[in-house]
């Protein structure tokens, strides 16, 4: 039976330590090239960056400088091609490159790892990756803010019950409503912004965690690679993942501000409200039930956004048990983020553009205000502001006349002006006056208010803002 046993395989790239091998299931739970391959172009550009600081600096020769460079160029063009062999038993992207980049040119391709180690490679491709990650994020919400502007704009005086605990509240304008997702996502890209202005510290040069005796220059490579400045201490670079943690916590709240925005459309798509109408383009049908529109993609997006939390939570149980610096624990940040980048992307493309696709149904949202005593609080403000009450007696007032309508089966402008002033004699027929929804959303002038001549402004200045 022993016959059948696999015998651990040598690694030859871990030098000279070990006699034996790896098993097969120490292979794959240490190899990481199944998904770490994605940072193959972050991977070559730092190398080839460090390559010309070795040069500069008189590490290596020019000679073996040029050779190199050559060969990760064509290494490049050979993964874009489809044409290169990822090897699991070389355990991730930077060990994969190696070699192959020692069968295009030889011993001098051993050069390149001088004054380096895996743990600032690693740290340099990743932070690269989130860095591109937080502007593609910004770049996306831009696109969506623009997409809630133009609706907003069509719909700054459309009519729609604003909620509170999804209980009719006051009449707010559905240009408003879509003004208040354009903030949140304006606080978005401020978090993205924020992150990789912190981020962008160049880890190259901290080597496995205490830094290189050689005599290399890292403000060269940190600056080739778009960075403000290299990292300042090397054990704190190695052990490093808060770039991908505060990605994901962007990201996190980001995605609960899309699923949010998603609960509101299903909420209006369906039947029972028909506030709006989601296009065929991210709906779908039924197998058996032919006259149903899903609306498949919000949902999708409110679904997704639990994926990305997750991905948050999961690095974070990760990194708080590590003692610096680098543990092998830490390849788990990769999956974790790559799946939140991917994922984020999806939801907040398909979000775009079921805001910019939805057709608004203006009429039924004007209908569905009223219902539901929603002018109520207007109501207690006439009370307040000309029979000059204080509003905690005009409270009273208005829940004792919504309770008469209530019983009356009619709204509070169905009430006779002589049943007003049973409950309060000084109320005057002026009363009327502050009753109508129209009425109601026009006089909310308040900064950042629904009226519609406010929410104008309000997209003028959004304009101006992004």
């Amino acid at each position: 039976m022993t016959d059948n046993i696999q015998k651990p395989k040598a690694n030859s790239l871990w030098g000279g330590r070990f006699e034996g091998g790896v098993s097969d299931i120490m292979e794959k739970i240490n190899a990481s090239i199944d998904f770490d391959k994605i940072l193959y172009r972050q991977d070559i550009r730092g190398s080839i960056e460090h390559c010309k600081m070795l040069v500069n600096t008189a590490i290596i020769s020019a000679e073996d400088g040029e050779a190199i460079q050559k060969g990760l160029a064509q290494i490049e063009k050979e993964i874009e091609a489809g044409e290169f062999e990822f090897s699991a038993a070389l355990e991730d992207i930077h060990m994969n490159v190696e070699a192959r980049l020692t069968e295009i040119i030889g011993p001098a391709a051993g050069r390149l790892h001088t004054a380096r180690s895996r743990n600032d490679q690693v740290a340099t491709d990743f932070k690269l990756y989130v860095r591109d990650a937080c502007d593609q994020a910004d770049e996306a919400l831009k696109a969506l803010q623009i997409a809630l502007i133009e609706k907003a704009e069509e719909n700054a005086d459309a009519i729609i019950p604003g909620f509170t605990h999804l209980q009719s509240a006051q009449p707010v304008t559905f240009g408003h409503h879509m003004l208040a997702y354009f903030e949140m996502f304006t606080r978005d890209r401020a978090r993205f912004q924020d992150a990789r202005r912190r981020l962008n510290e160049c880890p190259l040069g901290a080597a496995a965690l205490a830094g290189t005796s050689f005599p290399i220059d890292r403000h060269q490579t940190a600056e080739a690679l778009g960075f403000d400045r290299p990292t300042a201490n090397s054990m704190d670079t190695v052990s490093d993942r808060d770039f991908a943690l505060e990605f994901m916590a962007a990201a996190s709240i980001s995605a609960v501000h899309i699923s949010r925005l998603a609960e509101e459309m299903v909420t209006w798509s369906c039947a029972q409200f028909g506030f709006i109408e989601m296009s065929d383009s991210f709906t779908t049908g039924s197998s058996i039930m032919p006259q149903k529109r899903n609306p498949d993609a919000a949902e999708l997006c409110r679904g997704k956004s639990g994926r990305i939390i997750g991905s948050l939570n999961s690095l974070l149980v990760t990194m708080k048990g590590l003692a610096l610096t680098f543990s092998k624990d830490m390849q788990e940040d990769k999956e974790a983020t790559f799946d939140a980048v991917e994922t984020y992307s999806l939801i907040i493309a398909a979000m775009t553009g079921m805001v910019e696709d939805m057709k608004v149904n203006a009429d039924n949202m004007r209908r569905a205000t009223e219902v539901g005593f929603i002018t109520a609080t207007d109501l207690a403000d006439w009370v307040v502001r000309v029979l000059g009450l204080p509003f905690r007696e005009a409270h009273h007032i208005t829940g004792s006349l919504v309770a008469m309508a209530e019983k009356k089966g009619c709204d509070l402008d169905g009430l006779t002006l002589t049943e007003m002033q049973d409950v309060e004699p000084k109320i005057s027929e002026d009363v009327f006056s502050v009753l109508s929804v129209d009425k109601s959303v026009a006089s909310r002038v308040s900064f950042g208010g629904t009226a519609p001549s406010e929410v104008l402004k309000q997209v003028a200045a959004a304009k101006e803002r992004i």
